[in-house]
């Protein structure tokens, strides 16, 4: 590849969260930025789950009867930080699987299978491990919206420190949940750079920094947006909106 089509090249990584509201911001850069495809950090079977866990949430539960225990509690966390938030978890994904499909922008998932990520990580998991998960889980469904948005700002500004806390914890599920995946991630978007120009990529926040890192030694360009940006850009446009509200509607 030459050096000037190199440089043309851009993917935008967005740091996400699954249980905030993000669905302006996302549009607004996805209509600036005017990809070439949109890439979400969804499988199809976990992409079919959330449309039906958003048309037919009955079903959904009752599909997630037989999933594993700490599967359950992990995402009975998720769904409750999710309405504290005034949203479904992973309501940012389908933001941008939706904004693709209506704009007809060629959308592509590139995450791993979530099912048998999850089946081999239990596999791999020792017990000790696994009754530090269960633990863990237990107390994640008491933790309050406060102590959420504390725990993200101590881990936006010490991220790698974070990172190696769970690799001392949870070697398996740094393993399984966070490098495997980012390898998977990382390798689906420099393919997608042989064929797309601009291409935007809408993955956790906590896959960021490894997939930056494994963009840098195959040489591809990207820019990032941070979690705490996109949230900042969705708390500018509510408070324009209501000032423009409170402009045109007083008596």
């Amino acid at each position: 590849m030459s050096l000037y089509n190199r440089l043309l090249k851009m993917i935008t990584l967005i740091g996400t969260g699954h249980v905030f509201d993000l669905s302006s911001a996302l549009t607004e850069i996805f209509d600036e930025k005017l990809p070439e495809v949109i890439c979400v950090e969804l499988d199809r079977q976990r992409f079919s789950a959330l449309m039906v866990k958003n048309t037919n949430p009955e079903e959904y539960k009752n599909a997630s009867k037989n999933a594993p225990l700490i599967y359950k509690m992990l995402a009975r966390f998720q769904n409750s930080m999710a309405k504290e938030y005034g949203v479904n978890a992973g309501d940012e994904m389908l933001t941008a699987v939706k904004y693709a499909q209506s704009h007809q922008i060629p959308l592509e998932f590139i995450d791993m299978n979530a099912q048998k990520v999850f089946t081999n990580m239990l596999r791999s998991m020792s017990l000790s491990e696994k009754f530090k998960l269960l633990l863990s889980g237990v107390g994640g469904l008491f933790v309050s919206k406060k102590k959420v948005e504390n725990e993200l700002k101590k881990i936006e500004g010490e991220f790698d420190s974070y990172i190696e806390q769970i690799a001392k914890k949870f070697p398996t599920i740094k393993r399984t949940l966070i490098d495997e995946r980012n390898n998977h991630m990382a390798k689906k978007l420099v393919k997608l750079t042989e064929e797309k120009q601009k291409i935007i990529a809408c993955v956790g926040n906590g896959h960021i920094s490894g997939i930056s890192k494994l963009l840098d030694q195959e040489n591809i360009e990207y820019k990032i947006i941070r979690l705490s940006e996109l949230r900042s850009m969705g708390v500018e446009s509510d408070t324009a909106t209501a000032s423009f509200s409170m402009e045109y509607n007083e008596p």
